[in-house]
């Protein structure tokens, strides 16, 4: 498995949030079945389920396009013993839908959304959508019965996030389009990379 990133939400500090990718289901279920099966969780697993009040926030997603997703592998992450964290911050953005994203999505956020998210600072670095396949490590719970569109940025530090967010207030352009597609309000994260974070 593919260890993107680990990242606190600092808007919820009471929330870890962090991303693992694989080739494909059957290598996640493979991945997922020698971790958890394997001798480190079962060794540390009491003390780390001592620590999680819920672990089944989680969502399953795909990129919207094969060339749409992080590439892989990124930069290599900080050796065991880093304690130094970035300055960067990522902002992950939801879009709850009434359906599964369409090609209609995709096409109106690159003709109408990406282009206002970039003049004010904020250039999308990999887009995802629900993966719909079945779960094929059931024991680690996923959201099910959500269509999800998402979007993931990287801003060099907290100063630049902020004036993003300064900037976009004063915008509606930027999601106007989306509306047709949402069953819900937009939800964004922010997050800070841990100090040996892939993502940063």
């Amino acid at each position: 498995m593919h260890l993107i990133g680990q990242f606190r939400d600092e808007d919820r500090p009471d929330r870890f949030v962090w991303l693992r990718g694989f080739r494909d289901m059957a290598s996640r279920r493979d991945a997922l079945s020698a971790f958890y099966g394997g001798p480190v969780w079962k060794e540390h697993r009491n003390a780390a389920n001592a620590t999680m009040v819920d672990s089944d926030n989680v969502l399953l997603l795909r990129p919207v396009r094969p060339d749409a997703g992080l590439v892989h592998p990124g930069t290599p992450r900080p050796p065991p013993g880093a304690v130094a964290r970035p300055d960067s911050r990522v902002e992950v953005t939801l879009c709850y839908l009434k359906a599964p994203a369409d090609e209609a999505l995709t096409a109106s956020f690159k003709q109408h959304v990406r282009p206002v998210l970039e003049e004010l600072g904020a250039t999308p670095r990999a887009l995802f959508q629900t993966e719909s396949a079945e779960n094929t490590f059931p024991a680690l719970p996923v959201r099910r019965g959500e269509h999800v569109f998402a979007w993931l940025t990287v801003f060099p530090d907290a100063g630049h996030h902020r004036e993003h967010l300064r900037r976009r207030a004063a915008s509606k352009a930027w999601a106007e389009p989306l509306q047709p597609w949402l069953s819900a309000s937009l939800e964004h994260l922010t997050l800070s990379p841990t100090a040996r974070s892939e993502l940063r």
